[in-house]
């Protein structure tokens, strides 16, 4: 299979879907891999790594033409979907919900694998990059926080006096979540974190830190059969605001990860609760993409209200791009033999459970369940 790779031109974007040992590992399993000249300078990786890995360097269109596949880290351009008919792209779609998008995928003719698809099996875990680049942005949050937050995190005992470790809040115990958590602790703070998903409180604890949550008959059924958080009720949410206002207000970092896929973030923090937090605090919103789990998040801002900083960085894998680079190339070269027959032609396994839950597009059409039902 020829295998393609561009460089990302989504504004920000950092991250790059090969790296030098990935290449090797395709063209020593017989596949042509081309890539475009400077797609991993923002990475840290030069040409002449790709190049000396056996990969063909060239211009854009001199990567696409003949390809097979498109593995990508974003949707690409119009431009670029303008020249990729006929062939399999693999990409960070943004596919929940958006019908418009997918149509213009199949009317493009590119058959279309979301990564965000990845079926949560124990199979998929190695193809996961929803996972992979959530633990890195979970540690790249906390960083952040300790960056921006004007105190230290670890208790300091000196002959001049005690400086007191901060005191760590992280919304949402996902992969992103528990890494938060890991590293506020290495770091030193006093960390709580909460979660409306009961299997949530057994893993916070096994990290050191305190769990804080309504623990009601609504909280102990409040988890999908796919591991993801389910809607709660208003009813819920309001006693929930209550106890975490109350827990915010001592806080000195408070770090937010909560998400449901397709549906904007959820607002756990409020203007008020912000109006609590004592001036120097830090809010780092890693659902900020989505609209922010602070209702004074802005995308790429750091808003600064009453003294309380709230950061809302919308890639904060793309602020470790050579890791996040390495982890999600890593996922697509998992992938890849899902893409190819016994002769290494392309050839996507689509009854494999793992390629059809990935499907966005094929053969012209929408076919993922989530958006066909609006066909109905």
């Amino acid at each position: 299979m020829r295998i393609a790779i561009l460089k990302e031109r989504h504004a920000g974007e950092t991250r790059v879907a090969a790296t030098p040992e990935t290449v090797r590992k395709f063209v020593g399993g017989g596949h042509e891999v081309r890539v475009e000249k400077g797609a991993g300078l923002t990475a840290a990786i030069p040409d002449d790594a790709f190049a000396d890995a056996g990969a063909a360097m060239g211009t854009a269109a001199a990567t696409l033409k003949g390809a097979d596949a498109l593995f990508a880290v974003r949707m690409p351009d119009e431009a670029t979907l303008a020249r990729l008919k006929g062939m399999l792209l693999v990409a960070h779609l943004e596919p929940h919900g958006n019908r418009e998008r997918a149509e213009a995928l199949a009317k493009a003719g590119i058959d279309a694998l979301a990564m965000e698809f990845v079926p949560r099996i124990t199979r998929a875990q190695a193809m996961d990059a929803l996972s992979s680049q959530a633990n890195l942005a979970g540690y790249r949050g906390v960083i952040e926080a300790a960056q921006i937050y004007g105190r230290a995190f670890p208790m300091m005992m000196t002959a001049a006096g005690t400086v007191a470790p901060a005191k760590a809040f992280v919304m949402g115990a996902g992969v992103a979540g528990l890494q938060a958590i890991a590293t506020a602790r290495r770091l030193g703070a006093v960390v709580s974190a909460t979660d409306v998903r009961p299997a949530a409180k057994e893993q916070v604890a096994s990290l050191g830190a305190k769990f804080v949550a309504v623990e009601d008959e609504e909280f102990r059924e409040a988890e999908t059969a796919g591991g993801y958080a389910k809607e709660m009720s208003s009813e819920y949410q309001a006693k929930q605001a209550e106890l975490i206002a109350s827990h915010i207000a001592k806080q000195d970092i408070v770090v937010t990860t909560a998400l449901i896929p397709g549906r904007p973030a959820p607002k756990l923090v409020t203007k008020a609760m912000v109006e609590t937090m004592r001036p120097g605090s830090v809010i780092v919103d890693l659902a900020a993409p989505n609209g922010g789990n602070c209702e004074l998040t802005r995308a790429d801002e750091i808003v600064e209200h009453n003294g309380v900083k709230i950061a809302g960085y919308a890639n904060l894998p793309g602020r470790l791009a050579a890791d996040s680079s390495a982890l999600y190339a890593k996922n697509l070269a998992n992938l890849l033999p899902l893409l190819v027959g016994e002769d290494g032609a392309k050839a996507p396994h689509w009854d494999d459970e793992v390629i059809q839950g990935m499907a966005l597009t094929r053969d012209g059409a929408v076919v993922h369940p989530s958006l066909t039902k609006e066909d109905a």
